[in-house]
């Protein structure tokens, strides 16, 4: 507000400017248009090709806000900003939790890919990690040794009874992975501790 404020003092005339529209701009937008001020936006990309047309090599804060400004004075094809309609301030903060939700998820079925091609690289391969049941399944079963002694019908019944679909041939699927490899690989204690983790993450 003392910003507001200061600059009205020095001219009522005054048109903001800004080149983020969101985020740690959201409070000043919402503080400049609640007090009934003019304000324009331009992308990054304009402020970025603008700034060729001025002096000094160097990219700077300063350099920056001075050519925003500049080109705020000149322009008249810049889009006004105005408060943005409930629903639309909702929806977008809903796309970009979605949108972490998606990274975080790919982050975690890769690390989970990683881990267990140390413990049995058929497992991972015959697996399809990004459905429900073959992660489930994994956070009992990690090593090829574990899943054939258990066999086809007890594991099957363990995903039975924890409501996984297509029970019976995924546990074909992973005791015909676990018969492909009969050697414990370097690590696979750990491995298969940090697989049952990742899994159930």
């Amino acid at each position: 507000m003392e910003l507001i404020d200061d600059v009205l003092a020095l001219s009522e005339d005054a048109l903001w400017a800004v080149d983020i529209n969101h985020g740690g701009a959201a409070l000043l937008i919402g503080l400049l248009l609640g007090h009934d001020q003019p304000m324009v936006y331009l992308t990054g990309l304009a402020v970025h090709q603008a700034s060729a047309a001025y002096r000094g090599q160097g990219k700077t804060d300063a350099k920056d806000a001075f050519v925003i400004a500049d080109q705020a004075r000149m322009r008249k094809d810049l889009g006004a900003l105005r408060l943005g309609d409930e629903i639309v301030v909702d929806l977008k903060i809903l796309v970009r939790r979605h949108t972490d939700l998606v990274n975080d998820r790919t982050r975690q079925i890769n690390r989970l890919r990683e881990q267990l091609l140390q413990i049995c690289p058929a497992l991972e391969w015959a697996l399809s990690l990004t459905n429900k049941g073959p992660v489930l399944l994994l956070t009992g079963y990690q090593t090829p040794a574990a899943i054939r002694r258990s066999g086809v019908r007890r594991i099957e019944t363990w995903l039975k009874n924890r409501k996984v679909k297509g029970a019976a041939t995924l546990a074909q699927v992973a005791v015909e992975a676990a018969q492909a490899q009969h050697t414990s690989l370097p690590g696979e204690t750990l491995a298969a501790s940090m697989v049952a983790r990742l899994a159930k993450g």
